[in-house]
């Protein structure tokens, strides 16, 4: 089953999505998502100009061999335009696997572990009520889980604070948006927002929170103790990911759950993590950790160690990485839960999928392979934008993390 075509397909239905199109010489095709939000055309290029032509020829069956043959054979290993473009390739391959085969890819992972996938939405709003309510419709739509932000006092702008209820796209048309931060007036805000939630909704809501890679270890800490009366299912990314001794001096101080890893590239981003026990939850994501092949070794080594998984789900993950996402959520064993985005209508049109939101959980469907089409003729109606998501600035002008 040779490879005999591939292309990269960019479009733009609300915000911009790259996707890898391959083609065997039966007339299969499979789809993986290579969007990485902000630097899209990078992603592109790398496709189109170096893998591409190495695929062309090979045998689509042999989806570890690739694997290894383009993470390996490239010798300058790993980084985020890299991994994403792997993991486009791995993505598609396991589509056309399934469809060949005529089954859903999570058949070919091993079978159900569980009879769906609990996933989470995103509340905020520019103050505590306004939040809470946000929080209220989620509520009435069926989730279980809920990840809540609010706006600071005396800041225009707060990370997670979107523009919509249901989609929050933080990318913005033309180039960077520069935010102002505060970790004094946000470590002040946060507990109380959830002292709110607690008092409105009780305790057997899951209720989640992103402080994106925003504090110091110490202040990390301060936080994940002033949350443990609220029992958060987690604290996401309480310092940069890449600062991995960071999570000692947090994991002394509270018991407050730990979650990380949407930027991490592969296994060797979070293997100390796991194997400390440093955190709860990793949340590497299929589009840019590799594909399905290596986020299955992420988790393999994860169950290990007590550790689950709770993929990245933005908007900025096209439904080809939400469906890919829902065959690994539902087959592997130590699944803990699922982020879950809303994407634009547009989107859902271009993208036509299989996968389903019912009562706080989701399933990838039956349809063979990932379950998603592209629509090509659609997605042409919607050119590339160049966009860019914000930087972050200190209230003295320091550059800081987004």
């Amino acid at each position: 089953m040779k490879i005999v075509d591939a292309k990269v397909i960019v479009c733009c239905p609300g915000r911009n999505f790259v996707t890898l199109k391959i083609v065997t010489e039966d007339g299969v095709s499979g789809l993986g998502d290579a969007t990485l939000n902000g630097r899209e055309l990078a992603v592109a290029s790398y496709l189109s100009d170096h893998v591409i032509p190495l695929l062309l020829g090979r045998d689509a069956r042999r989806i570890e061999d690739t694997w290894q043959y383009l993470y390996k054979g490239a010798y300058w290993r790993r980084g985020p335009v890299t991994m994403t473009a792997i993991g486009a390739v791995d993505t598609a391959l396991w589509d056309i696997r399934g469809k060949t085969l005529n089954t859903p890819v999570y058949q070919l992972l091993g079978g159900r572990s569980r009879e769906s996938v609990l996933v989470y939405g995103h509340a905020n709003g520019t103050d505590i009520e306004e939040t809470v309510a946000a929080v209220a419709r989620y509520v009435k739509l069926g989730y279980q889980a809920v990840r809540a932000q609010c706006g600071i006092p005396g800041l225009p702008s707060a990370y997670g604070v979107g523009r919509g209820q249901l989609s929050y796209e933080p990318a913005e048309k033309g180039l960077a948006p520069e935010n102002v931060w505060s970790s004094e007036r946000y470590l002040h805000v946060v507990p109380g927002l959830f002292a709110r939630l607690r008092g409105e909704f009780g305790d057997d809501l899951h209720l989640l929170h992103d402080a994106h890679h925003r504090l110091t270890p110490i202040e990390a800490a301060r936080l994940g103790k002033a949350l443990e009366p609220h029992h958060l299912f987690w604290l996401e990314d309480p310092v940069p990911a890449e600062w991995q001794e960071g999570f000692r001096v947090i994991r002394q101080h509270t018991t407050t759950p730990l979650a990380v890893g949407e930027v991490f590239d592969t296994i060797y981003d979070c293997h100390t993590l796991i194997q400390e026990q440093l955190i709860d939850y990793i949340r590497t994501t299929v589009v840019h950790a590799g594909g399905i092949s290596h986020l299955r070794k992420i988790a393999s080594l994860a169950e290990l160690h007590h550790v689950r998984t709770g993929s990245h789900g933005a908007t900025d993950l096209s439904p080809i990485c939400m469906a890919a996402a829902l065959h690994f959520d539902l087959s592997v064993h130590n699944f803990g839960i699922q982020e879950y985005m809303r994407h634009t209508d547009e989107t859902d049109r271009v993208f036509p999928h299989h996968y389903t939101f019912e009562a706080g959980v989701m399933y990838p469907g039956e349809a063979p392979g990932l379950g998603v089409e592209l629509d090509e003729t659609l997605a042409a109606q919607y050119p590339y934008e160049r966009a860019y998501l914000p930087t972050n600035r200190r209230l003295d002008g320091t550059v800081h993390s987004w």
